[in-house]
């Protein structure tokens, strides 16, 4: 059996203009052409801190949008609210704060809309809601903006940094290339060059008198040998000379002690030829408990690193004593060279033309490794190295 309700009466609905300002959420009051308030619903009156009786009648601009947001007079005639009714029109603003009962004040959002009956203006309606959570969602959202574009701009400058100093350091490394051709070439041509002509000479000079021996006598035979033997005394000479500048070149270019002996006899080679030419005493300390060499590419970026480090002893420190310390413990191989030199201060070895050390820091990265420098005006230098070595297996191949 099916009951109808009753159909809504007049009594139902009672005043529906009423019934739809209690409903909503938003304020709604209405002024007449002096700005007094004609009604305004419960939910605007809560907002600014009345009971809807208190404000009949009285002035809605001196009540809640006397001042700006900063305390300063609102003048009624800047008011968008008057001008919109005065003029006829409509407006909308998010920008301005109504005040409350207790005189704090709120960011609100506002619709004027005039009232206009038999073509003249009567007043205005106008509905505002409190936009305080928005504001601060969109404050919130703005500081992370500008902490986002911050960072981003951040970022930006060290990867330029980081890209002008990438090309610094290439451009230094092609001029240091340039640089050990033109040595290597000099060094050919004036000391290589220099015993071939000599050799040459020699040789012109024997093939002459051998095509003359048979013109001369047994006793000017005799004679021309002796001589002919001591040309060729000294052309052993000098190409005992060539050998030696073939395998100093050699080394220069790649230490074969680094293949015949490994990465740690190499080191001390280098520390013992250094100190030797930079008349300096060395205080050796290696510790590496018979570990195995690390792998080719590896240990040759360890030696080009102890190399630019002795290097850059020589050229600033104008050290006296050298100490060097080596040691491989728990898979960590740590170089330290310390001098008792000039020093520097910190900013010096991050300078953008201290191409030596960003040529070794790039170096230690390539192999996941770290170089720490610590030096001060007149208390010495002290550099770091530390990389770990990749595993050895049973093979001796690296795991």
């Amino acid at each position: 059996m099916q009951i109808d309700a009753p159909a809504p009466t007049s009594r139902t609905w009672g005043d529906p203009l009423a019934l739809l300002l209690a409903s909503t959420g938003e304020g709604v009051f209405g002024i007449d052409l002096d700005g007094l308030c004609v009604f305004i619903n419960h939910a605007g009156a809560r907002m600014i801190g009345f009971e809807p009786d208190e404000l009949l009648g009285k002035n809605m601009h001196d009540l809640t949008h006397h001042s700006h947001a900063d305390g300063a007079h609102y003048p009624v005639d800047d008011c968008p609210i008057f001008k919109a009714f005065l003029e006829g029109l409509p407006c909308r603003i998010d920008t301005e704060v109504f005040w409350r009962r207790d005189g704090s004040r709120f960011p609100v959002e506002y619709s004027s809309h005039p009232i206009i009956d038999g073509g003249a203006v009567r007043g205005a309606v106008v509905t505002f809601v409190d936009i305080t959570e928005r504001k601060r969602a969109a404050d919130a959202l703005q500081r992370a903006k500008d902490e986002l574009e911050e960072r981003v701009g951040e970022r930006t400058l060290a990867l330029a940094t980081a890209l002008k100093q990438v090309r610094e350091l290439a451009a230094r490394s092609e001029a240091v290339r340039e640089e050990e051709r033109t040595r290597i070439a000099r060094e050919v041509h004036d000391e290589l060059g220099s015993l071939l002509v000599a050799l040459k000479m020699d040789v012109n000079w024997l093939d002459k008198r051998l095509s003359e021996q048979e013109q001369r006598t047994q006793e000017a035979a005799g004679d021309m040998r002796e001589r002919m033997r001591c040309k060729c005394q000294n052309m052993s000479r000098l190409i005992e000379n060539a050998v030696d500048n073939v395998g100093r070149i050699i080394t220069d270019l790649r230490p074969s002690i680094l293949d015949h002996q490994g990465l740690w006899a190499a080191l001390e080679w280098q520390a013992q030829e250094f100190v030797q030419s930079a008349e300096m005493a060395l205080n050796w300390c290696m510790e590496v408990d018979d570990a195995p060499d690390p792998p080719e590419p590896l240990a040759m970026g360890v030696f080009r690193i102890f190399q630019e480090m002795l290097s850059n002893v020589g050229r600033h420190a104008r050290a006296r004593h050298l100490d060097v310390r080596i040691a491989v413990q728990a898979g960590v191989l740590s170089l330290s060279v310390r001098d008792d030199g000039v020093g520097a201060p910190a900013q010096a070895f991050e300078a953008a033309d201290a191409y030596g050390v960003m040529g070794m820091r790039e170096r230690a990265r390539h192999f996941g490794g770290d170089i720490q420098i610590t030096s001060a005006p007149g208390q010495g230098t002290l550099m770091r190295l530390s990389i770990e070595l990749p595993l050895q297996t049973p093979s001796g191949a690296p795991a």
